[in-house]
């Protein structure tokens, strides 16, 4: 069964263009290396920029495992706690019905 996590984040004042920085080699890592993650997508608040959410969906839990252990994980989480203030919101989610893109 999928789940879907979606992540809440704030940064400090002016570290939005160094967490994108760390951000890129991760998506590489996940667009290239985790066919279980299924969607992963960052958004940044209409109104204020350093306000940050991540909605990310995978196949299983061992999908999220695996994205949640990787080697490109664990570096970004080293880089990003300097840039965040606050520690993140983190909900999960699982399917119930609706319409999906074919």
């Amino acid at each position: 069964m999928p789940i879907t996590v979606v992540a809440k984040l704030k940064l400090q004042p002016g570290k939005e263009a160094a967490f994108q920085e760390a951000f890129r080699p991760l998506l590489a890592h996940v667009k290239s290396a985790e066919p279980g993650t299924l969607t992963y997508v960052l958004h940044r608040s209409t109104t204020d920029p350093s306000e940050l959410l991540f909605y990310e969906v995978y196949a299983d839990e061992a999908a999220f495992a695996a994205h949640g252990g990787s080697e490109p994980m664990k570096q970004f989480f080293g880089v990003v706690g300097g840039l965040v203030a606050g520690r993140p919101e983190i909900t999960m989610w699982q399917e119930v019905e609706g319409k999906k893109p074919a």
